[in-house]
């Protein structure tokens, strides 16, 4: 996009030119040990369509690693791979980080593409055992770029401002024309805090333009959140989808043997039909998810010490389609119990 390359690549590059300018040669004291942290999470799920005696599987959702540190005063990395996601191994994120500025930073490699609020959650911070369709579909993108970040030091503001590659981060060797832009911003009042959003990208060659909006609400043991988001497809190529999740979670510190903290969840979710923006052997955009709701409840179970943490979440989900449409088991009513280990 040409607007792109005129206009936000040099903001990036002022930003960066900034960062350097700011640079300070005071000595300070920096921490060069790096840290290292992860999660794991173990399965069992049972398909509850034809009753209670219904399939079952086990399986390791994740086991992600991380390691971070700090390279010089302004410099910061951060590497992350799942050694074991469902079976195989992916490398998520991996990127340095300039913020010489206590305003200002700037962002290079790859990572999450600023945009939405339930997809920016990780396996160890989930609410449920499975994502929202929101977090899991339609806003779950990782990609090659660079981004600016700036956290206004008298205004509870962030934003975050980024340019990306539109090929998939299994593949660092295409050339484009066509990058994926996407904005955040983040305000937070407490006990509120407001997200809106908005990315462009072209996977294929059809451009979609998504916008969201969410609002968080913390009060004490009680936590709620909504969001919304917008997909529209250039040139009338696909309908447009709209896409929502709305969930609430009431968590209160027991003294148990093994817990020291109980949780209850109830999240109400659902999309129209959705394209992931990529065609058809005959050149058309297809729903690769139809139009669905969902309602879950669940219990989860914590035994939480500092910086480390062990959860059982308990869900029960349950589908409801439309268009006579039959979904699998991944896609159907289900109990889930999961095992998450923190550390």
């Amino acid at each position: 996009m040409t607007f792109i390359t005129r206009y936000i690549l040099p903001i990036l590059l002022a930003a960066f030119a900034a960062l350097t300018a700011s640079a300070s040669d005071t000595a300070s004291e920096i921490d060069y040990v790096p840290q290292f942290g992860g999660v794991a999470r173990i399965r069992w799920e049972m398909a509850t369509s034809q009753g209670m005696a219904g399939d079952n599987r086990f399986a390791i959702q994740n086991a992600r690693v991380w390691v971070k540190g700090n390279i010089a005063r302004p410099v910061q990395y951060y590497l992350r791979a799942d050694l074991c996601a469902q079976g195989s191994f992916k490398f998520l994120d991996g990127w340095a980080r300039f913020s010489t500025s206590p305003w200002l930073g700037l962002q290079a490699g790859q990572f999450r593409i600023p945009f939405g609020l339930d997809s920016f959650r990780g396996p160890g911070t989930y609410i449920f055992a499975n994502r929202s369709f929101i977090g899991r579909d339609l806003a779950n993108n990782r990609a090659v770029g660079i981004q600016a970040m700036s956290s206004l030091p008298e205004i509870p503001l962030c934003l975050e401002l980024g340019v990306f590659s539109p090929h998939s981060i299994t593949d660092h060797t295409g050339w484009s024309r066509d990058m994926t832009f996407a904005a955040k911003c983040v305000l937070d009042l407490t006990p509120v805090k407001v997200t809106v959003g908005y990315q462009t990208l072209e996977p294929d060659s059809v451009r979609f333009n998504m916008a969201n909006a969410g609002m968080t609400l913390s009060l004490g043991r009680f936590t709620a959140e909504a969001e919304y988001m917008y997909k529209h497809y250039t040139n009338s190529a696909f309908r447009p989808c709209h896409a929502y999740n709305v969930w609430a979670d009431y968590t209160l510190p027991v003294r148990g043997a093994f817990f020291n903290s109980l949780g209850f969840q109830a999240r109400y979710d659902g999309n129209t039909p959705h394209s992931t923006g990529r065609r058809n052997s005959d050149g058309l955009l297809t729903a690769n998810h139809p139009r669905r709701q969902r309602i879950t409840t669940g219990v989860t179970l914590s035994y939480v010490y500092k910086r480390m943490r062990c959860d059982l979440l308990i869900d029960y989900e349950k589908y409801f389609y439309h268009d006579s449409f039959t979904p699998s088991h991944d896609r159907g009513d289900k109990i889930v119990a999961e095992l998450v280990f923190v550390f």
